[in-house]
């Protein structure tokens, strides 16, 4: 039998399920992978600069912490980062299999669907978020050097002008097309688009200093002090890792193409720690040049380019943020929904075809009144977000203390009743009430008012939860096989 690939057929191993198998959810081969230490670092200097980013972080600026406080927590947030990426990297280079498989190991062949589902929602909805946002730039730039068009701006259809759907359909074509020439056009993509992002907010924040005659406020008017302070460090910290939480999770759908564990580690180190900071010197810069400069807090590096007197200059900072947020919409946002995709109907998606039902998805929901409504962005993906620990603590818990890093690859493709990764059905019980008291707590957390001192911890409050629950009701597994999947792998992109 064989499962098609738009570019390969491969096919379908001994024992191997065709509900479980194809070319896209098949493990790599070792020989032949692709992405280096640069690599793994563009992941990082794409994602880490994205405009999101940069208003939560100059938020934390907002918020009362001054210079040195801000650069604090980003040096908690890094080291634990780097931890999290590293643990959750080595599972996909070992295993070479994305993350709808790699939950098989955990929650079984079937059970696989609950973490899988929660990060797909996830991302999709963000996906339709950020393709709005990145439209918005592009709509003011457009409205900066061609006047005339701002008359498209009266005339909406949907909750959206004619202007932004014309810039909207716009990116998420780009997008689109980027994505159906597979991972490996990704990952070109992000060569490219990383320098040109560290150059521009380099270029952005020399600007800004140089306007404030090379000196900027160290806080506002009324910095935190104290114990005040430290907390908000840490709240600080926390909330940076939780923004991370979709990625800790599926990591391993990049570095199952990793050369080496060196690659990874190195790849980490300096796009986490040293880019962070590097980030996070941007930062304050920016806000604090701002504040001296009149005494105004900035939301977000684009209040600055808007200010850009000379025409070209901002048409170039403009584009650059532009491929930044494209960026980080391929990485954060779109490969896990396709993976997900294809995991649910492997007979009639492959990649391709995935994420073309992926971003038709994100326009359908029409992401943009998402993004203006409190209550979904808050309640819906917050609550979604929150189940994003527990799950990580899980799979943690499973793959590095109960199993010690074994894996059988060949049985995480299989049906058989007396599969490994069978389980109860295909439904790893024990996972699943592992799961279950430790994500309900999370999304309290996370959502109640009453614990609003805490809710910004609730994605690590849920993690060790789910992680000592597993721990402690796991079966312990002495007799696990380790078996690569060598027999079954195709080529890596």
């Amino acid at each position: 039998m064989t499962a098609t690939n738009d570019q390969s057929d491969v096919d379908l191993p001994p024992a191997s399920s065709e509900r479980l198998y194809s070319y896209d959810l098949a493990p790599t081969k070792k020989e032949g992978r692709r992405w280096g230490a640069y690599n793994v670092f563009t992941l990082w200097a794409n994602d880490v600069h994205s405009l999101g980013n940069y208003a939560f972080a100059i938020g934390l600026f907002a918020l009362g912490l001054n210079v040195w406080g801000i650069l604090a927590a980003f040096v908690l947030a890094s080291a634990l980062l780097f931890l999290l990426l590293t643990m959750s990297g080595y599972m996909g280079h070992k295993a070479g299999v994305p993350f709808p498989v790699m939950s098989r190991i955990a929650f079984g062949t079937k059970g696989a669907q609950i973490p899988a589902a929660v990060r797909g929602v996830v991302a999709i909805a963000w996906f339709g978020i950020q393709t709005y946002l990145a439209s918005s730039v592009l709509d003011a730039l457009l409205v900066a050097i061609f006047p005339g068009l701002r008359s498209l701006e009266d005339q909406s259809l949907l909750g959206l002008s004619l202007l932004g759907w014309i810039t909207f359909l716009a990116l998420w074509a780009v997008q689109v097309l980027i994505v159906s020439y597979g991972m490996h056009v990704i990952r070109r993509y992000m060569a490219v688009a990383a320098p040109t992002t560290l150059i521009t907010m380099l270029g952005l924040a020399a600007w800004m200093f140089a306007r404030a005659d090379f000196s900027i406020s160290m806080s506002t008017a009324q910095p935190l002090t104290g114990g005040a302070m430290w907390l908000q460090i840490l709240q600080g910290a926390a909330l940076w890792v939780v923004i991370y939480g979709t990625f800790v999770l599926n990591f391993c759908d990049f570095t199952r193409s990793a050369k080496s564990r060196q690659s990874i580690v190195l790849g980490n180190l300096v796009g986490i720690p040293v880019n962070m900071l590097f980030f996070a010197g941007i930062v304050v810069v920016l806000s604090g040049a701002q504040f001296k400069i009149n005494g105004r807090v900035i939301t977000s590096p684009t209040d600055i380019v808007q200010t850009i007197p000379n025409t070209y200059l901002l048409a170039l900072a403009s584009l650059a943020l532009i491929v930044l947020t494209i960026a980080v919409n391929l990485l954060a946002n779109f490969v896990a929904p396709i993976y997900v995709l294809v995991n649910l109907f492997p007979k009639r998606l492959n990649f391709r075809r995935a994420g073309l039902v992926s971003a038709v998805i994100g326009l359908v929901i029409l992401p943009w009144n998402l993004y203006d409504s409190p209550v979904v962005v808050n309640y819906f993906l917050g609550g979604l977000g929150a189940l994003l620990g527990p799950l990580f603590g899980v799979i943690m818990a499973d793959y590095w203390l109960i199993r010690k890093t074994r894996v059988n690859v060949p049985e995480l493709y299989t049906e058989d009743s007396n599969g490994e990764y069978h389980y109860t059905r295909g439904y790893n019980p024990k996972a699943v009430w592992a799961f279950i008291p430790a994500a309900a707590i999370a999304v309290v957390l996370a959502l109640v008012p009453a614990f609003s001192s805490v809710g910004g911890f609730s994605w690590f409050i849920g993690a060790i939860l789910g992680a000592i629950i597993y721990a402690v009701i796991g079966d312990r597994k002495p007799d696990a096989r380790d078996v690569d999947g060598e027999t079954i792998a195709v080529a890596a992109e």
